[in-house]
């Protein structure tokens, strides 16, 4: 089943429809089915009606419980993959406010304790300079002085010693020079100073270290309950465990090939010198 942005919305009501209706075709009532599942009729009832979506792991109980036949099995957990997933295009987010924006990634940064982020191209508003931050908001519409202070306000959840932050950043990411030659090397600067802060690890990935799987997003993972995918015209958010593995998973292979600590302060501290020459 092809993932389809324009379909993600509809297919959480289409799932509820099929799973009541299985139900039904296999003479179940919902306390019946709840106790073959080994959930409470409630949660059943809110699976059925669309008031809850539910994980592919509960999607895969109820279909042992009510024995579909294999080609249902494969259609209905599809479906339920691409119920479990959320499209975020630019335009809306615009459309909605940018400021809007950075109060949902405020409340996901509070409410995560780990936070890993891996950046193959650009540095995060967590770790940006005031100058960095307004030019990498060039391309928006409107006055963005705003989203700048926003962005800002975020970073001071880093110093939250309950929390735990990891980044991940390419050569690439770290030297693009989306500003002149000496706010670039006042942003590495920064980085290199965010880099000693306690709970804040920031590794980075020289270019020439072989790296079988190509970066080519960027992507966060808050705790093991949500993942983010970054594409040019909008992400795609990813509550389905299975699809949160997979990104902690690749996160893991990037955090293999990174150096941390005082050797990547050397190259952050040397990529800064050459923007000053």
């Amino acid at each position: 089943m092809t993932l389809e942005p324009g379909r993600l919305g509809e297919s959480k009501k289409v799932l509820a429809l099929r799973l009541r209706e299985l139900r039904r075709r296999a003479g179940l009532t919902g306390d019946r089915l709840a106790k073959r599942c080994h959930m409470s009729q409630s949660q059943i009832s809110k699976f059925e009606t669309g008031k809850k979506t539910p994980g592919l792991v509960d999607v895969e109980r109820i279909l042992r419980a009510l024995n579909a036949p294999q080609e249902l099995v494969s259609e209905i957990t599809a479906l339920a993959r691409i119920a479990n997933t959320e499209w975020q295009d630019k335009r809306s987010s615009w459309r909605r406010g940018l400021g809007k924006r950075q109060t949902e990634l405020a409340a996901l940064e509070a409410e995560a304790t780990e936070s890993r982020y891996f950046l193959p191209s650009m540095i995060t508003g967590l770790l940006a300079t005031p100058e960095y931050i307004r030019a990498s908001l060039s391309h928006s519409p409107g006055d963005t002085a705003k989203t700048v202070a926003a962005k800002l306000s975020r970073q001071g959840v880093l110093r939250d010693p309950s929390k735990v932050f990891t980044f991940i950043l390419t050569e690439q990411a770290a030297r693009w020079p989306i500003v002149p030659p000496p706010a670039m090397a006042a942003q590495l600067d920064h980085l290199v100073a965010l880099s000693s802060h306690p709970g804040l690890q920031i590794g980075v990935i020289p270019l020439g270290v072989p790296m079988t799987r190509g970066p080519l997003n960027t992507f966060t993972v808050y705790d093991s309950w949500l993942a983010t995918v970054e594409t040019f015209t909008g992400r795609m958010v990813f509550r389905d465990p299975r699809d949160i593995e997979y990104h902690l998973d690749l996160f893991s292979q990037y955090q293999r090939l990174a150096v941390f600590g005082e050797t990547a302060r050397a190259h952050l501290t040397e990529w800064a010198a050459t923007y000053r020459g």
